[in-house]
């Protein structure tokens, strides 16, 4: 990765602020593991599979906040060739177009330019994540029961970054010299939600062949 580039993706407060683990704790513990399934060389495949003994919410959450981080950060990198002009619409090329809808002020699904989804989106995540009835942080507090039902939400939605990103801004990403970087990080998120069956097939045929190349 080009200097230039490490210094985008190592300026944590350039973007949204991370949510972080607590030190000491047994999801720190799992969020290091899971941080250090991107270092080359490393079975990405094997890396994302529960490791034995642990609480599969706790890996989830982990991964969803680590997730989060990541794919913010990517999309940080693009966001100035993202406009209302160049992206009047969310869309993954000229078959797949997302509309938004959270139920508060959107109830419906609603057409927008892709800054202004992506905008909504980051939003609607951070709340969630910060919400300690949903992420708890204190040990020994239990997950809500719809836990899994609202990750799968979360992970379907970041997907879709993915796919406007490599769709539509893939020319800045090279340019950038960040390809292998944000190719890793898909992989590990590719390889994660399959494995554990986190996303509707259905909703990752966007990126269906391209995938094919890079993951199988």
């Amino acid at each position: 990765m080009s200097i230039a580039l490490k210094q985008v993706f190592n300026k944590d407060k350039t973007f949204r602020p991370k949510r972080k683990f607590e030190p000491g704790t047994q999801r720190f513990e799992l969020h290091k593991r899971a941080q250090a399934s991107l270092n080359s060389g490393v079975d990405l495949k094997a890396a994302v599979q529960l490791p034995s003994g642990e609480d599969l919410s706790d890996w989830v959450a982990v991964h969803v906040v680590d997730f989060f981080n990541r794919i913010n950060l990517i999309y940080g990198t693009i966001c100035e060739f993202c406009t209302e002009r160049t992206c009047p619409m969310m869309s993954g090329g000229p078959k797949y177009e997302y509309r938004w809808q959270d139920d508060l002020k959107y109830k419906k699904p609603t057409a927008l330019p892709a800054p202004q989804y992506m905008n909504l989106l980051m939003d609607w995540i951070e709340v969630q994540i910060n919400n300690e009835d949903i992420f708890p942080t204190s040990v020994g507090v239990p997950f809500p029961k719809n836990f899994l039902q609202i990750c799968k939400k979360i992970l379907c939605r970041l997907f879709r970054v993915f796919v406007h990103v490599y769709i539509h801004h893939f020319d800045r990403i090279i340019i950038m010299g960040a390809e292998a970087h944000v190719n890793t990080c898909y992989k590990h998120f590719y390889y994660f939600v399959t494995e554990l069956n986190l996303i509707d097939r259905k909703e990752l045929e966007p990126l269906k062949e391209m995938t094919t190349r890079m993951c199988h």
